[in-house]
């Protein structure tokens, strides 16, 4: 059984208004993130991802920064991060972020018209944040040549569902009775 699997196997479950929520090391930081983790969602980002034509990798603080490193380290593309500051540059674009359990502003900086971007998150749930995201690049003028996600928590509403972009992920998975169950090991293509 490879490691993403098991670990989210083990991973406790707790309830944020209503919403039930795995504590991941992927997605949240907490238990510790084993190297060997992140080694294998890396080497699996690189396989399913569209990489010929990726000029930089954009990917919204806080949780996808640890994946996205690794990603732009193995592969040379330089990354951006989405924050939650406000910087006040020329280029910046706000954007609302939706989640499951909170709201937040998010700011894009540094991202230019044309650019070919591969976005990549830890987990798409709601889609919220993803959705913003991909408006927001759309809106900028960059070309999203490839999106991933490393987890996928099916069975609520998926606000990237409605729109045009394909987002791929590593593993589908539901909370049942405060247990985390496997959809699809091979996740979205």
């Amino acid at each position: 059984m490879d490691q993403l699997k098991q670990s989210l196997l083990e991973a406790p479950i707790i309830e944020k208004n209503g919403y039930h929520y795995f504590v991941h090391p992927i997605s949240d930081g907490v238990p510790k993130l084993d190297p060997t983790l992140l080694r294998e969602i890396v080497i699996r980002i690189i396989r399913k991802a569209e990489l010929d034509e990726v000029d930089r990798i954009v990917t919204p603080a806080a949780m996808g920064i640890h994946i996205s490193t690794a990603v732009s380290l193995m592969t040379d593309i330089p990354l951006t991060v989405i924050r939650k500051r406000q910087y006040g540059l020329d280029d910046e674009v706000a954007i609302s972020q939706k989640t499951g359990y909170s709201e937040n502003e998010m700011y894009i900086n540094d991202v230019r018209e044309g650019e070919r971007v591969l976005v990549l998150d830890d987990v798409l749930s709601t889609g919220g944040t993803l959705a913003s995201v991909l408006t927001a690049l759309d809106e900028i003028g960059a070309e999203v040549v490839d999106t991933v996600a490393v987890i996928k928590k099916v069975g609520g509403e998926n606000e990237v569902a409605d729109t045009d972009y394909n987002v791929k992920t590593l593993i589908n998975v539901d909370v049942v009775d405060g247990e985390v169950v496997i959809i699809d090991e091979e996740g979205d293509q």
